[in-house]
Order: structure tokens, then sequence, then C-alpha cells
């Protein structure tokens, strides 16, 4: 028996439960977890079944994982198999269906094909009768409570995180219009509501699609989990394949429920709008607050969503939640680097306004203060300029304390970019921070910035002076 995981008693718990059903140990070892709390395993035993161990403190939800999975399984829906359960549901074991998830599988020549299986297989699960999985749900129907928590979501996870200045109480207004329009549209054509439908939570294995983490599952409008399908972030279908996808979602949707095909599209933009904004809560309160590097990866992405819809006037209805969502597009968020070579950002910054905040998820980096250097700010001739103006530059050049500090800085940071860049590391934070980012850290960065472009030309390196605004990739 292998016990690989830090926390013992997750481990001991499910091998015990692996034991009373299967009548011997298991080999185990820890899995990565994804946004939720849960921790995975996965158990093997010569002789038996690969099967995967999910612990969660949630028993609500495990609860609803267990049953939706026996209920759909039994009506012909690819969900995993449970093989059994811990007494009070706090662990449960099920089948092992790989590690390959639908999205890695985009960038393939199956993209559509997969893709083209998820909706029709989503619209079968959709449609089964209430009367199997509605006693199996935890959550109440999709309402416009329900609305309003997730646009508050994107409020005080997004909007405040990112310092986007917004009237707040016009932004409300605009959320109680929009959450009123999501009610009413929730009337109509409502099903199983799958809650977080994305190629995450759909697994391929030998050209089947199989689903997974649907324990939020309740009733619902069945157009948001095709547009949270559609216009997931990460996914980046193309008009044309949104257009063309909903038009196999529709076709299997009318067939199943005998509905017209206007009925199914008439609120699409409406619930694109909607999800957008609540996977933008989401991102980030896991990236941005939580400081997961996916998700912080994944904001450019989805204001690439936000951005189309704004364009194609879907938020024009909403004039200060478009002012904000406009705010946002324009915003340093939107061009979070997702490089696959090292990507080094130096920073100038106040220290008066803070460390600059780290959009990789890597955390870390290398701070140096500026403040022991002459200040070219105490005197009024300079205090209009920066650190990029030439009279600032002859000053601090002149008196020559910058020369060594700057050199000193590169002699520390080196070994770590050329470690980073061997190791296949994608970014590296800098920062020069004086008392008020106008002047000496302004030269500090621009000098370190030019100096490590030019010596290691195989990186990529940008120039960030915070305080003014500024941001670039230098140049050779």
């Amino acid at each position: 028996m292998k016990l690989i995981h830090d926390n013992n008693s997750d481990a001991a718990e499910v091998l015990s439960l692996y034991e009373s059903v299967f009548g011997k140990g298991a080999q185990i070892e820890s899995l990565p977890g994804a946004g939720s709390d849960r921790r995975y395993f996965r158990l093997l035993c010569d002789g038996n079944p690969s099967v995967v161990a999910t612990v969660g403190d949630n028993l609500q939800e495990n609860k609803a994982f267990v049953g939706l999975s026996q209920a759909f399984g039994a009506h012909g829906i690819s969900v995993p198999e449970i093989y059994g359960e811990s007494g009070n549901c706090h662990s449960y074991l099920q089948q092992d269906l790989g590690d390959v998830s639908l999205l890695s599988q985009l960038d393939s020549d199956k993209r559509m094909e997969l893709a083209g299986k998820s909706l029709k297989m989503l619209a079968k699960m959709q449609t089964v009768d209430e009367s199997v999985w509605g006693g199996k749900v935890f959550s109440q129907p999709f309402s416009r409570r329900q609305a309003m928590w997730d646009l508050n979501y994107f409020k005080y996870e997004f909007i405040k995180p990112c310092a986007l200045s917004c009237d707040e109480e016009l932004l409300e207004d605009d959320f109680e219009k929009l959450a009123g329009l999501l009610a009413d549209a929730s009337v109509g054509l409502t099903g199983f509501m799958y809650r977080d439908f994305q190629s995450r939570n759909i697994l391929v294995r030998n050209d089947v699609v199989w689903f997974i983490d649907f324990q939020g599952g309740r009733r619902g409008p069945m157009i948001y989990d095709a547009v949270s399908f559609l216009w997931q972030a990460k996914a980046r279908f193309s008009e044309e394949e949104r257009m063309e996808l909903l038009e196999c979602y529709a076709d299997a949707l009318c067939k199943r429920r005998g509905v017209e095909k206007a009925e199914v599209f008439e609120n699409v933009d409406l619930f694109a709008l909607f999800r957008t904004l609540q996977v933008l809560g989401a991102y980030g309160f896991r990236g941005l607050v939580e400081k997961k590097a996916h998700f912080i990866e994944s904001i450019p992405d989805a204001l690439s969503n936000l951005r189309a819809l704004i364009y194609n006037g879907v938020a024009d209805d909403y004039p200060e939640l478009k002012k904000v969502c406009v705010d946002a597009v324009s915003s340093r968020y939107a061009s979070v680097s997702s490089a696959e070579v090292l990507t080094v950002k130096v920073f100038s910054f106040s220290y008066k306004k803070g460390y600059p905040e780290d959009l990789s998820g890597n955390g870390g980096g290398f701070m140096f203060d500026c403040r022991g250097m002459h200040n070219p700010g105490r005197y009024d001739e300079y205090k209009p300029l920066t650190g990029m103006d030439s009279p600032v530059i002859e000053f601090l050049e002149k008196r020559g304390e910058v020369f060594g500090f700057v050199d000193g800085a590169l002699a520390l940071v080196e070994p770590s970019v050329a470690t980073y860049f061997r190791r296949g590391f994608k970014s590296l934070q800098v920062g020069f921070g004086c008392t008020g980012g106008r002047h000496r850290s302004v030269y500090c960065a621009e000098s370190f910035a030019r100096k490590l472009a030019f010596a290691h030309p195989e990186i990529r390196v940008i120039v960030s002076h915070r305080e003014q605004g500024i941001e670039r990739e230098v140049a050779l």
C-alpha cells in the first residue's frame, strides 16, 4: 500500500472505504484539485477497476453528486458509476474515467465533433424528467435572487479587486433590471440546469464524452448551460463555431422537447452576458484574491468575450454596467501574459501605494528599494518630470548611485532568470520602488529592463510604470 498525500486522515478514510467495497487494500496517489476544496485520489489494485476517490467537507454537494450520478446513469447519460460512499457521504468512490478533459482536446482536429457530442448529451441530460433527479439536488431552482447573487459576485470579487470605479446605486439599478429579465426568461424552456457545464468538466475516453462536477445542478433555464459551454473563456470558440454548435444543440433539444428553434435561441445574448459576468466573479475570487494561476490566466479570454458582447450591443440597456465593463476590457487585466516563454515584468511603483499586484499567480519575485538614493523629486524643476525624462536621467547619472544599484539588482536577478528559463517557468516579477514612484524607481526599472532584455534575448521583458499607467514590451 502506497500513501502519497499530506493529509493522512483523508487518505486513510478512502483506503478504508475502498477495502470495505472491494475486500482488499490498494495503492493510492493524490490527484490535483480544481476550483473547489474537494480532495481527489486514485486507487489501484490488481484485478479491480481503477477508482477515483473524492473527499469533500460539503456533505450536501457530495450527496447530490452521488445521487445524480446514479439517477442519470440509469437513464443512459455518460456519468461516472458510483462504487461506494462513506456513511455520512464525506467520501465516495467513483469510476476512473482518466485525465483527458475535453478542454485538452479542443486544439485537436476532433474539436467540433467532441463539442457537438457534448451538447447533444447535454440536451439528453437536461430533458430527463424532473421526477428522476428533482429529489437529488440541494440547490433551489434558478431565480431572480440567484441572479442577483451572481451579479454581486461579479461586483465584489472582480470590480472591487480590480479597483474599477462605478456608481454603486446606478450599478445596482442595472443589476435589478438584468436579474428581472433573467428570471422572466427562466419560466419558459427549463429543465435540469448543470450550472457549470464547461469543457473542464467533460472527460473524453475512447471518443465518448463523460460528464463530471454536476453536483450544483438545479431546475433552471437550459440555454444557460449551452451558453456556459460555448462562451467558456479558455475554449475560444469563434463566432462561427458557436453558431454551428448552437444549431446542433437546438436540433437535439427540439427533438426531445418538441419546441421551435426560435424559443431555444431567444435569450442567448442575455445569458451570454450574465454567464460572462459570473465567471469573471469566479476568476476574480480564485485568481486575484486566492492567487491561483489558472484563473488569473483565464481573465483575458473572459474579457475578450465581454468585449465582443459590448461591441454587439448586448450591454446597451445597462448604462452603468456597460461603463464598468468598458473599463474592465480596457484595463491591465485584459492583457495578463500567458506567453509560452519566460516573461519578466519589471515594475516601478510608489511605496505609499503598496507593492505591485502579481497577476501571474506565480508569487514572489524581487523588490528593490530605491529610496536610499538622492531624490530628484525634492527639487521643483524635476517634480513634474519622470525618470524617463532627460533632465532627471542626467541628474541621477551625474551622481552615479544608480549605476551600481541597477547592476547589483541585475546580478541578483540573472541567476533566477537563467534557472526559470531552463525549467520552463513562465513568469518572474521585479519591482523598483521609491517614495512617489516617479523618478528614481522609473529610471531604475527602465535601465534594468533594457539591460536584462539585451542580456537575455530568449525571454520576454515587459516594463510597467504603475503610477504613470505606462506598460510596454522592451524591444531590442
